[in-house]
């Protein structure tokens, strides 16, 4: 079954997200589990996580992933960022797996000049602070494109981590195509070449969940735009080659794409028609 939703946002609730996922079209869906920009986050109002619960089973969803904030940097060599991240990360965990939500996704951090090593050592710290074992989520490093100082665009980064992390059985590798694409693995030419060497390095067994977006900028550029499907440098064809893929097909794609509601029902449509009939179909029809 195709598992495939939209980033949304929880501001006006668990449930209106929800509910706004299965109006599209979509059987999933992403959202942050806290202020993006910053480090509020939505306090439970029982009602609401009630019918949410409800409505994830009358409209059959499928997995749910949360997404970290982009304030938190776990290899950041500032002493208090790197506090208040690895609090970040302890807290939404709980939250989230208390939530009953699959996956929690992160980008792993930039080392701001201690080198990739020193960060990749303090990701690992927080992780093992983080993650108890006995959780029911899935911990999610996510590809990155390569900007800076960032860790995680080299599929060993991501090994490294994997092996540092005590309860490494509750983390997982969320591909973001864009990313993966920008950071110089060649998905649209070679995408065998690509999960060849991610299973060689990391193990495909990881590899959990598909960010699912376009590129503005051509391969290995190390730059991260996103474009809506298959009107970036990846492609529609290339996109739907990794849809399809025996090793690929059967995991959630999220979709993180530049567009409203209105728009995210039509990529999801245009994308479904795809699939069911392998033809092309104009993306505004």
């Amino acid at each position: 079954m195709l598992v495939i939703g939209p980033h949304l946002s929880t501001a006006k609730g668990y449930a209106r997200a929800a509910k706004d996922a299965a109006e599209m079209g979509a059987n999933a869906f992403q959202f942050f589990s806290r202020n993006p920009r910053g480090s509020n986050f939505r306090a439970y109002n029982k009602k609401d996580i009630d019918q949410f619960q409800r409505m994830r089973q009358e409209y059959r969803f499928g997995p749910l992933q949360a997404h970290a904030p982009y304030t938190m940097n776990l290899a950041s060599s500032n002493h208090k960022v790197y506090e208040f991240s690895s609090g970040v990360i302890k807290e939404d965990i709980k939250r989230m797996d208390a939530l009953k939500i699959e996956y929690f996704v992160l980008h792993p951090g930039s080392h701001t000049g201690s080198g990739e090593s020193s960060g990749i050592r303090q990701i690992a710290a927080a992780l093992n602070q983080a993650i108890e074992g006995n959780e029911r989520i899935t911990v999610l490093l996510e590809t990155m494109p390569g900007k800076g100082s960032e860790i995680g665009f080299r599929f060993r980064h991501l090994k490294e981590l994997i092996d540092l992390t005590e309860h490494s059985e509750r983390l997982g590798i969320c591909m973001d195509l864009c990313h993966v694409f920008s950071a110089g693995y060649d998905i649209k030419n070679s995408l065998d070449q690509v999960l060849e060497e991610m299973d060689a390095q990391i193990g495909l067994a990881y590899l959990k969940t598909i960010h699912l977006n376009d590129s503005k900028y051509p391969l290995g550029s190390g730059k991260d735009r996103h474009l809506p499907l298959g009107q970036g440098e990846i492609g529609i064809e290339a996109i739907m080659n990794m849809m399809t893929h025996p090793n690929i097909k059967g995991l959630p794609f999220y979709v993180e794409t530049p567009l409203d509601h209105e728009g995210h029902k039509k990529e999801l449509d245009y994308i479904k028609a795809l699939l069911e009939f392998e033809k092309p179909v104009a993306a505004d029809e």
